[in-house]
């Protein structure tokens, strides 16, 4: 009898009579990333979870997103009282499997904070381009969105959640002008598109997702005190209603992986398995540059022993280019009811190693629930024949945990203290908000002294004017009235020139004053 693990890997299934030698997926390869495809209710999800635990028995921690509910089981043993536990054991009996039903290390991860512990980022970490993909921006709309990451950099400030990424892109509006010559110009129409699509984000709940504490990834990269691989599940059941949320989400996690675990070369065993349920999401309408991307992050991440496996329906949801990486594969029955179904079911065959037992094509449509066509690589990396296979049924419970027993499993995790509670710490936002405030009270401040001087200024002109009038209204001289008219002209064009002349100085200096106070405030709140 076979257990979970074999001397070299991971237990997949066997076959009795009319099926192919056992199959296991070698431990050594599993970075070498893989593919689950089948169509819906062919058992996707058994070999999801069957593939999980063995990872997990080897001391390889896992992260899959449970999109339909259903996986939380595996945090529970099976039960010999189930009625599935009969077809399990004459399936384990057929395969030369020895079922012992067990639980698995498990962690409840959720966006939204409901079924799991609240997984964030920063809208730093996630970077521009990925926030880009995520709000469907187009090229003008991105480049704005570049040059408020750009200047948020360049003068210290974090952009952690939502509101903070808000704050910097009414800062680039507002010095649109100021800064056209050095980045280009910024339509204040794509900054306000951009705000649009944030409030859309927000509406569906995205604004959860950004702020801190953040994720490390060393919390999802651990084991248990018997040395078993940590199982990260994703509740993903409401993320699914958002599928750019969720596909941008995982490809910010994969990236984060890749950027910040080191080379580990050809290990005995992957760091980390990852697996990428409902992968099509991750390319439906995707730009180029985005596929190109994923395509490199899968063909450099296996170097820091992190293994991709790929859950779809159809092969063809994935680009050849990564498809062509994918080397451990379980192909599930294909339906080919149309002519489109036939073709991709024919290329589907074309990619496994031929068998001469059978036809690979017909296999493929013919294998029932729970049974697959399988690949999986053997020594010095060669793909093995493909083979069909009875899929060995899980040790761990079959069907998603009540809410009491997750809420359990959540309170025995140890990482409720550090992530359930969000913290909201000085960044973009708030520095903003301040330097506005110190800019508008010191041109109110300038306003007030410009006002006061003025006034002063026009105090002096009244007396100036009270004087010239009483002296108009004395008496002329009889024996000079020429000259006393003269003298007095003279002397009110004196008092008059002079009292002007002051005024106008105190107005250019309270003008100066004012310049000062606005454009000295401006200019400390850049």
């Amino acid at each position: 009898m076979t257990g979970v693990l074999t001397e070299d890997g991971v237990f997949v299934g066997g076959g009795g009579e009319g099926y192919g030698v056992p199959q296991q997926l070698t431990l050594k390869y599993g970075n070498r990333h893989g593919l689950i495809a089948g169509a819906t209710g062919t058992g996707k999800t058994v070999t999801l979870q069957i593939l999980a635990e063995g990872f997990s028995s080897a001391g390889v921690p896992v992260f899959m997103a449970d999109v339909k509910g259903d996986l939380s089981g595996i945090a529970a043993a099976g039960s010999e009282t189930g009625k599935l536990h009969k077809p399990f054991m004459e399936r384990a009996e057929t395969i030369g499997f020895d079922l012992n039903y067990r639980s698995y290390p498990t962690v409840f991860w959720d966006m939204f904070g409901k079924k799991g512990h609240p997984v964030r980022t920063t809208v730093s970490e996630m970077g521009p381009l990925l926030l880009s993909r995520l709000l469907g921006l187009n090229d003008t709309q991105e480049g704005a969105l570049n040059i408020a990451f750009h200047l948020a950099d360049k003068e210290g400030l974090a952009l952690l959640d939502l509101d903070d990424l808000r704050a910097m892109l009414r800062h680039v509006g507002e010095q649109a002008k100021e800064i056209a010559l050095e980045y280009g110009n910024v339509d204040v129409r794509s900054v306000g598109a951009i705000q649009r699509q944030l409030l859309v984000l927000e509406n569906q709940g995205g604004d959860q997702f950004f702020g801190e504490p953040a994720l490390e990834l060393s919390d999802l990269i651990r084991t248990d005190s018997n040395g078993m691989g940590q199982i990260n599940l994703l509740a993903a059941d409401q993320l699914m209603a958002s599928p750019q949320l969720y596909a941008t989400f995982l490809l910010w996690l994969l990236s984060e992986l890749f950027e910040e675990l080191p080379e580990v070369g050809n290990p005995d065993k992957p760091k980390l398995v990852f697996f990428f349920d409902e992968a099509h999401l991750l390319f439906d309408d995707a730009p180029k540059a985005m596929v190109d991307k994923v395509e490199q992050v899968a063909r450099l991440i296996r170097s820091k022993g992190v293994g991709v496996y790929f859950i779809t329906q159809n092969p063809t949801d994935v680009p050849d280019g990564i498809l062509s990486q994918l080397g451990n594969r379980v192909q599930h029955a294909l339906r080919a009811f149309t002519a489109r179904d036939q073709r991709d079911l024919k290329r589907a065959a074309e990619n496994y190693r031929t068998n001469p037992r059978f036809d690979t094509e017909i296999a493929i449509k013919e294998v029932g629930t729970g049974e697959a066509v399988t690949s999986f690589l053997q020594s010095k990396g060669v793909p093995g024949v493909v083979e069909r296979t009875l899929v060995r049924p899980p040790q761990s419970r079959l069907g998603p945990l009540t809410d009491a027993e997750r809420a359990d499993v959540m309170a025995n995790s140890g990482f409720g203290a550090k992530y359930d509670t969000t913290v909201d710490r000085d960044s973009a936002q708030e520095i903003l908000a301040r330097r506005a405030d110190a800019a508008a009270k010191e041109a109110a401040e300038a306003e007030a002294k410009a006002s006061a001087q003025s006034g002063a200024a026009s105090k002096l002109d009244d007396s100036f004017a009270e004087f010239n009038n009483a002296r108009r209204d004395e008496p002329a001289s009889k024996a000079k009235p020429r000259k006393t008219s003269t003298r007095s002209s003279r002397s009110d064009s004196v008092v008059t020139t002079f009292g002007k002349s002051l005024a106008r100085q105190l107005g250019t200096k309270t003008g100066q004053a004012l310049v000062r106070g606005v454009l000295g405030s401006l200019f400390k709140s850049r």
